[in-house]
């Protein structure tokens, strides 16, 4: 089992969605969170004054996955998310040891 993690930008959110559902992924956690990368932010005028955004806004996808499916979950976030201009994110790919649904006790690729 591997847990899929991919930042990519908000607007993107509804086709990444679409196009996992379209793999076979079942459920995701999404968090909304700020990050920068190579782009380091950038500046902004806003009322006369230039000032300094640090952190860009980002959506952050925890998908959990069989090894079966990890190849698909990839392809389905990189077509769904790439707009071809910096910023478009980062994809993790990381081993599971253990998954555990607590309402049933199910484990393994049972509890996915």
């Amino acid at each position: 089992m591997k847990l899929v993690t991919a930042v990519v930008k908000p607007f993107r959110l509804d086709d990444v969605r679409n196009a996992l559902a379209e793999v076979g992924v079942q459920g995701m956690t999404v968090t909304e969170v700020k990050g920068f990368g190579r782009q380091r932010g950038h500046t902004e005028l806003y009322r006369g004054a230039e000032y300094v955004v640090d952190f860009l806004p980002k959506v952050k996808l925890e998908v959990a996955v069989a090894d079966g499916l990890v190849e698909r979950v990839i392809e389905a976030i990189i077509e769904s998310a790439k707009t071809g201009k910096v910023g478009d994110g980062k994809i993790f790919v990381t081993d599971l040891e253990q998954v555990y649904r607590i309402r049933t006790g199910e484990t393994g690729d049972q509890a996915i």
